[in-house]
């Protein structure tokens, strides 16, 4: 799957809704490669909120899954604020 191919995926919560989301950033964090994913909702929504999941290759297919871990998922949320943080200040 090409990168211009991740940019749209739709996953599927546990009560089966699918959600189609726009892949806003991919970071790797401690061995592993988490996605940030944008919901594509209609445009009268108020802004949407992102999707944290870990996101892993098999073969030619990229496949994401939740974060089970609340330590795990409250750490890369901390390390990724960072990047943002650090993204901002060199922009200035």
């Amino acid at each position: 799957m090409s990168e211009e191919e991740l940019n749209y995926v739709e996953i599927t919560d546990e009560e089966g809704n699918v959600t189609k989301c726009e892949v806003y950033d991919i970071v790797d964090f401690e061995g592993k490669t988490y996605a940030t994913l944008l919901p594509i909702e209609d445009e009268s929504a108020e802004e949407p909120e992102l999707i944290l999941m870990e996101c892993y290759e098999e073969g030619e297919d990229y496949y994401f899954k939740s974060i089970e871990n609340e330590e795990e998922f409250d750490k890369v949320c901390e390390y990724i604020e960072n990047l943002e943080y650090e993204d901002d200040e060199v922009e200035e």
